[in-house]
C-alpha cells in the first residue's frame, strides 16, 4: 500500500498555469527522483506535498473545476511527518550551528528535564505516592527510549562527521553563514529530525563529493519516503529507484535509477517512432483510397464510391493520431575556429607554496597539464581549488614557487557565477559590446548558442541559468582560444542544460582543465582525475569512475583498526531469602542515586566545549550502559517492593 500518491493535480500560481496533470505514487520506503527542465514546476511539487504551497480548490469541493483553480488530490497519511530542504527558516540571531542542529532532539531534552523533575520528586516520596511517580517516570523512560533519545549524542555524531561539520564550524554563529552553510546546516537538522518524508531540492549543491557519497549511503538506508530534485545525473543513480519525469506540464513514471530511466525513455521513443511510421502508411495507404473513390465516383457518376469514401474518410478523422517523436533537442552545433595550437606546457605549477593565516593551501606542490587534455580539478570544500584557478588567473600570488600558462596559450574562464557587465543590454547588444561585428552575422553566430529569432532581444537579466552560460560561452568562444578553465560549469543547470553544455565542449579542439563535483559531467568530459590531496595535486589518468576504483583498493589495502567490543556486565541478583529483601532494597536505591549523579556528571562533561566527536563518544557510550544498569535496578527495586 503506498504511502503518499498524487492524482490529477493541477495548479495554478496567480492566474499562470504551472502544472497540468501531475499523477504519481510513492510506496513506503522508496526513493524518488523528480526530473525535468528549469521552470517546469518540479520545486512546486515538492512544496504542494510539503504543504508550504497550498491548493486553491474551488468552493465546493476539491474535486470541483473552474477556470484559475486549482485541481485533483494529494494523498499523504494524517500522522505522516514531513520536511522540506529548501525551507530555511529563521532563528534566534544568537544560536550556534551546534544550537541549531540541537533543534532536531527538542522533544527529546523535553522528556529529558521531565525525567530529572520526576527523579528530584522521587527522593522525598515513599510507598503509593513514590509508586505512582515511579510509573509515571516508567513511561517517560519508555517514550524517551522510542524517540531515540539514548541515540541523539550518536546521530548527532554521524551527521557532524559525514557533513564535515568540525568544532569551529559548529561554535560559528547560524545567522553570520552563508546561503549555501545554512543550506547544509538545515539538511543535517532534516535527516536528525527523521521524517517519514524527507523532500530533498537540490541537496547536493553545497557539498563536496566525499560529503555527496555520505549521503548517497545515509539516504539508501533512510527507512522513509525520500523525494529528491536534482540535476546530479550520479547521485539520482545511486538513490533513487523511481524517476518521475515532469514535461510540458504533466508527468509520467519509470522504474529503476536515472540511467533506466534514459534507456526506458529512448526505447519509447523508437517503438513510438515505429508505431507513427506504421500509422503514417496506413493514413497514406486510405487517403489515397478515399481520392480514388471520389475520382471513380465522379467518373461514373455512382454515389456507392461517395459513400464508401465518405466511410473511410470518417475513420480518418476519428483515428486517434500518434505523435512524430522528436529524437534530436536543440543542441549548440559550434564550429570553433581552428585557435593557433599552444605549447605542449599548457598548465605548470613547480614547488608551489600557499597559505592563508596559520592554515597551509599548498605544500611543495607540482602540476603539468599537457596541450589537448581534459582534466578535472577535484578535492574537499577549502582544499584548494578555487584558490588555484586564482593563482593561474593572476588574482592571487604564491609565497613561493611557480604557477603560469605555458608559451602561447590563450586562455578563456568561465567561472562559478556568470555576471556581465551591464545586465539590463539585450543578448544581441551584449554580445556585441566588446566585438565589432555586424548585426547580421553577430545573429548568425548566436544560433549556434541557441539563441534564435526574436530572443536575441531578450534581456540579459531575465535570461536562466544556463542561458547565461550559453552567452557567455559565445562571449568567450568567439575569441581565438586554444585553453577552457571552467569553474562548477554545471551548478544550477537543468539535466538538458548539462547534457547540452557537454555536447558543445566535445566539440572543444583545445584543452579544458575544469573544477566540478559533478561526477557524470566528469566522466562524460574528463580523461585525467586531479585530487588536492595533503597540500599537493596527485593524478589518476583516467575519469571519475577510475579515480574512485582506485580510492577503493587502497582503502581495502589499509590495514583495519581492531574493533573494541564494549564489554556488558551482568549483575546477578538473588532475593531467594525473605530476610534480605529490605537490604538489597536499600541497596539498589543506593545504587539508582549513584548512578543518577554519575549521568549528571556526564552530561555536564559532554557540555564541555572543545571536545573531539572521539571523546564525545565514550562519554556517550558510558552514559547509555549507566542507563540500560539505571534501568535494571530500578526494575529490580520495584520488584522487592
Amino acid at each position: 500500500m503506498f504511502e503518499l500518491s498524487l492524482s490529477g493535480v493541477k495548479k495554478y500560481m496567480d492566474a499562470t498555469l504551472v502544472l497540468k496533470n501531475i499523477t504519481f505514487q510513492v510506496y513506503a520506503g522508496e526513493k524518488v527522483g523528480i526530473v525535468g527542465v528549469n521552470g517546469s514546476g518540479k520545486s512546486t511539487i515538492l512544496k504542494l506535498i510539503a504543504g508550504i504551497e497550498p491548493m486553491n480548490y474551488c468552493v465546493g469541493y476539491p474535486g470541483a473545476t473552474s477556470p484559475g483553480y486549482d485541481e485533483g488530490f494529494i494523498s499523504i497519511p494524517r500522522e505522516a511527518t514531513r520536511a522540506y530542504l529548501e525551507q530555511i527558516p529563521q532563528y534566534h540571531e544568537n544560536l550556534k550551528v551546534i544550537d541549531v542542529l540541537n533543534l532536531a532532539f527538542e522533544e527529546i531534552h523535553g522528556i529529558e528535564n521531565e525525567m530529572r523533575k520526576l527523579e528530584n520528586k522521587m527522593k522525598a516520596l515513599e510507598d503509593a505516592a513514590l509508586e505512582k511517580v515511579l510509573k509515571q517516570y516508567s513511561d517517560l523512560v519508555q517514550l524517551y527510549e522510542v524517540k531515540g533519545g539514548y541515540h541523539t549524542e550518536e546521530k548527532l555524531s554521524k551527521i557532524c562527521t559525514g557533513l564535515k561539520f568540525d568544532d569551529g564550524f559548529l561554535s560559528k554563529d547560524f545567522s553570520l553563514l552563508s546561503g549555501g552553510e545554512k543550506t547544509t546546516v538545515v539538511l543535517g537538522k532534516l535527516l536528525m529530525d527523521n521524517p517519514d518524508i524527507l523532500l530533498l531540492d537540490e541537496p547536493t549543491n553545497h557539498l563536496d563529493m566525499d560529503s555527496i557519497e555520505w549521503l548517497e549511503s545515509y539516504l539508501k538506508e533512510y527507512k522513509g519516503i525520500v523525494i529528491i530534485v536534482s540535476h546530479d545525473r550520479y547521485f539520482l543513480d545511486n538513490v533513487v529507484t523511481k524517476i518521475v519525469e515532469v514535461e510540458d506540464m504533466e508527468s509520467k513514471t519509470y522504474k529503476g535509477n536515472y540511467s533506466a530511466y534514459i534507456n526506458e525513455k529512448e526505447e519509447n521513443i523508437r517503438i513510438q517512432f515505429e508505431n507513427f511510421r506504421e500509422q503514417q502508411k496506413k493514413i497514406n495507404a486510405m487517403e489515397k483510397t478515399v481520392k480514388e473513390l471520389r475520382d471513380w465516383a465522379m467518373r461514373a457518376d455512382n454515389n456507392k464510391f461517395f459513400k464508401r469514401a465518405a466511410s473511410i474518410q470518417i475513420k480518418l478523422d476519428k483515428m486517434d493520431r500518434i505523435d512524430k517523436p522528436i529524437f534530436e533537442r536543440q543542441n549548440m552545433k559550434l564550429d570553433l575556429k581552428s585557435a593557433q595550437r599552444s605549447g605542449n606546457e599548457t598548465i605548470k605549477a613547480i614547488g608551489l607554496y600557499k597559505s592563508f593565516e596559520d592554515k597551509e593551501i599548498f605544500k611543495d606542490a607540482n602540476l603539468l597539464i599537457n596541450f589537448g587534455e581534459r582534466a578535472a580539478l577535484i578535492g574537499a570544500n577549502g582544499s584548494g581549488k578555487t584558490t588555484f584557478l586564482k593563482l593561474l588567473l593572476g588574482e592571487e600570488k604564491p609565497e613561493s614557487g611557480v604557477v603560469e600558462l605555458g608559451a602561447n596559450v590563450m586562455a578563456a574562464y568561465l567561472p562559478q557565477k556568470i555576471t556581465f557587465k551591464d545586465e539590463k543590454l539585450t543578448v544581441l547588444e551584449c554580445f556585441r559590446e566588446d566585438i565589432s561585428i555586424l548585426d547580421g552575422k553577430a545573429r548568425e553566430y548566436l544560433s549556434k548558442f541557441m539563441f534564435y529569432g526574436n530572443s536575441v532581444f531578450k534581456k540579459v537579466k531575465h535570461l536562466s541559468g544556463g542561458e547565461k552560460i550559453r552567452l557567455k560561452l559565445a562571449k568567450l568562444l568567439y575569441k581565438d582560444i586554444n585553453l577552457l578553465i571552467l569553474d562548477e560549469p554545471t551548478n544550477h543547470l537543468d539535466i538538458h542544460s548539462i547534457e547540452t553544455l557537454e555536447e558543445a565542449l566535445e566539440e572543444f579542439k583545445g584543452t579544458i582543465f575544469f573544477i566540478s563535483h559533478d561526477r557524470y559531467f566528469i566522466n562524460k568530459i574528463g580523461e585525467r582525475v586531479i585530487a588536492i590531496e595533503n597540500n599537493a595535486f596527485k593524478s589518476y589518468p583516467g575519469n571519475y569512475d577510475y579515480y574512485k576504483s582506485v580510492k577503493d583498493e587502497l582503502r581495502l589495502q589499509a590495514p583495519k583498526e581492531p574493533v573494541v567490543k564494549a564489554e556488558k556486565v551482568k549483575k546477578a541478583r538473588s532475593i531467594d531469602e525473605s530476610k534480605k529483601k529490605e537490604v538489597e532494597k536499600a541497596k539498589a536505591l543506593t545504587i539508582v542515586e549513584t548512578i543518577e549523579k554519575e549521568i549528571k556528571d556526564i552530561d555536564v562533561a559532554m557540555a564541555e566545549e572543545g571536545l573531539d566527536y572521539e571523546e564525545l563518544n565514550d562519554l556517550y557510550q558510558r552514559k547509555e550502559a549507566l542507563n540500560k544498569e539505571l534501568e535494571e535496578t530500578m526494575e529490580l527495586w520495584l520488584s522487592l517492593s
